[in-house]
C-alpha cells in the first residue's frame, strides 16, 4: 500500500519524498483528508514553527487517527514529531495531536558542562542513546549519528526509545504502538535515516 505524505506547508516534503523513492516506497501527497482511507501508513514531516500545524485541523486529525486505530503506522519527523504531543510552548494556544503525553519546550542555551553558551537552533550531527527496543529503530545501532536542525524538543517520557543531548537530554525517537516520531531528519541522515524509513515502510506493508 502507498505511504501518505502530509503537506501542510511546513517544509521538507520534497526531500522526504526523494528519500522514500530511493528505498522504493510508493508515496502520494493527499489533497484532502478522505484520501487517507487507502494509505498503508502516514508520515507527517515538517520544519519551522509549531504554528504551522494549525493547517492540520480536525478533519485531518480525525482521518489520521482513524488510520492509526486501523493499525496503520504514523511517523512524525522533526516538527511532525513534536505535533504528536499535547502541544508546544512555541505556540501555546494551539494543541498538538495529543497521541503522546507531554509538551514540547525550547532548548536551553545554558550548557552546565561548559563556560560557553550553546547555539540555538541546534544544527548538526548528534548520536542516539537507545533506551529500549523499538521497531522504528530496527537495524540502527546505539550511538548512530543523525542530523538535527531544531530549537524545540519533546520531553523524555515512557514513549522515548532513544535520546540525544544538546544542553540536556531530550527525546530523539519516540514510539507507542504504531505511532513513532524522530526529532532529527532521516532524509538527511545517510544510511541510518534510510533504514528508519525502511522500517516504517515495512510496518505499513
Amino acid at each position: 500500500m502507498s505511504i501518505a505524505l502530509i503537506d501542510y506547508g511546513a517544509g521538507n516534503l520534497t526531500s522526504v519524498k526523494k528519500a522514500l523513492a530511493a528505498i522504493g516506497a510508493d508515496v502520494f501527497v493527499p489533497g484532502a483528508p478522505g484520501a487517507l482511507a487507502e494509505a498503508g501508513g502516514v508520515i507527517v514531516p515538517g520544519v519551522g514553527h509549531f504554528d504551522a500545524t494549525r493547517a492540520l485541523g480536525r478533519p485531518w486529525t480525525d482521518a489520521i487517527m482513524a488510520r492509526v486505530r486501523e493499525g496503520r503506522p504514523l511517523l512524525g519527523i522533526c516538527l511532525g514529531m513534536q505535533w504528536l504531543f499535547e502541544g508546544s510552548d512555541e505556540a501555546p494556544d494551539w494543541p498538538g495531536l495529543g497521541a503522546l503525553g507531554g509538551r514540547c519546550y525550547r532548548l536551553s542555551a545554558a550548557n552546565p558542562n561548559a563556560s560557553t553558551r550553546l547555539k540555538i537552533p541546534h544544527v548538526g550531527w548528534n548520536s542516539l542513546a537507545h533506551s529500549r527496543d523499538a521497531w522504528i529503530l530496527e537495524g540502527v545501532p546505539a550511538g548512530t549519528q543523525v542530523y538535527f536542525t531544531h530549537s524545540y524538543v519533546a520531553p523524555l517520557t515512557a514513549d522515548t526509545v532513544a535520546s540525544s543531548e544538546h544542553g540536556g537530554a531530550f527525546a530523539a525517537v519516540v514510539e507507542r504502538g504504531q505511532i513513532a516520531g524522530v526529532q532529527f531528519h532521516p532524509e538527511k541522515s545517510g544510511e541510518a535515516g534510510l533504514q528508519i524509513l525502511r522500517n516504517f515502510v515495512r510496518a505499513a506493508g
